[in-house]
């Protein structure tokens, strides 16, 4: 009986001795696993952090030098050139030749990279004569070809307008990559078109996408054209031109002298085409009112007619009985 006992507890200590063994190797394997699951995590987290950083690293060390000192990492960029800003000018120089003073401005425009957009002369008298210069300048430069241009001459009067589109700019970018997804969307449906409802109903909202698109493109290329090169509208004016155009007024006096200046004008025209008509009337007119005359004469004078006899009187005849 004892060796028996004996032998059933060394079979039950050998067993659990192989349990607890394999249990610390289960448990070691587990842990080998999450170690090397949390090591392969960290380095794929840090692989991935360390790319932005090396990519965006030189970007964001410009922007860092660019911003205004004391902003926030999350500050806007308020910077003036990166803004679309529209600058138009409008001004007024009086010069002493006109002619000699638009080849200048002219000359100014193409130095600067810039066009003459529109060129309107009015010439009456070389003291009287006024040109309209529409320039187109880069926006760049649009200040110092201002300062240049109010050098031609006396400057009479100058206005800056600006507008700032950026907004306006960054919506319509927003706007074209939307309706360009919708494009090759439509466009990809189409090519998946089963029956000629559905490829005619397709077609007919492809064309219609593309020309919503073609429409906002064009808006964009508007936009940059005007941000692009500014506007400058000036007006070279001889020494005796008019400073300023009249102002419209009104009231019975203005009334009365428009009325007497239209008599006046009227008359004038009138005298004129009896001036004119009064040759012809002469030469025709006397020797027609002088027929008149001879006519008017003949018929009045007494018809010289020859006395005629009259014939013997007839015997009466008497009748048979």
């Amino acid at each position: 009986m004892t060796t028996m006992g004996a032998g059933m507890d060394g079979q039950v200590g050998r067993r659990r001795s192989a349990l607890l063994a394999t249990t610390t190797l289960a448990a070691a394997l587990a842990l080998t696993g999450c170690g090397a699951g949390d090591s392969g995590a960290q380095d794929t987290a840090g692989k991935a952090a360390e790319a932005p950083a090396a990519n965006g690293g030189e970007a964001g060390r410009d922007a860092a030098a660019g911003a205004p000192e004391g902003a926030g990492a999350g500050a806007p960029d308020l910077r003036v050139d990166q803004r679309a800003i529209i600058y138009t000018g409008t001004m007024r120089v009086q010069v002493d030749d006109v002619d000699s003073a638009a080849r200048e401005a002219t000359a100014m425009v193409t130095r600067a990279g810039g066009f003459v957009g529109g060129d309107q002369r009015r010439s009456a008298d070389d003291d009287d004569a006024v040109a309209e210069l529409e320039l187109r300048v880069p926006a760049a430069k649009f200040t110092d070809v201002v300062e240049e241009m109010a050098k031609l001459g006396r400057q009479q009067s100058r206005q800056i307008d600006t507008q700032d589109v950026t907004e306006e700019t960054v919506d319509l970018e927003a706007r074209i990559t939307s309706q360009r997804a919708r494009v090759e969307s439509a466009r990809r449906l189409l090519a998946r078109a089963s029956s000629i409802t559905d490829l005619v109903s397709l077609e007919n909202e492809l064309g219609r996408r593309e020309a919503d698109l073609a429409s906002l493109e064009a808006k964009k290329r508007r936009l940059a054209d005007l941000t692009a090169l500014s506007t400058i509208t000036v007006s070279l004016a001889g020494p005796a031109a008019k400073d300023a155009e009249e102002k419209a007024e009104t009231g019975f006096l203005v009334g009365l002298r428009g009325g007497w200046k239209a008599f006046v004008v009227s008359m004038t025209v009138l005298l004129t085409v009896l001036g004119a008509l009064l040759p012809w009337l002469v030469a025709l007119g006397v020797p027609l009112a002088a027929l008149l005359v001879m006519l008017r004469r003949r018929r009045k004078s007494p018809a010289l007619v020859a006395p005629v006899s009259a014939p013997p009187p007839v015997p009466a005849t008497r009748s048979a009985p």
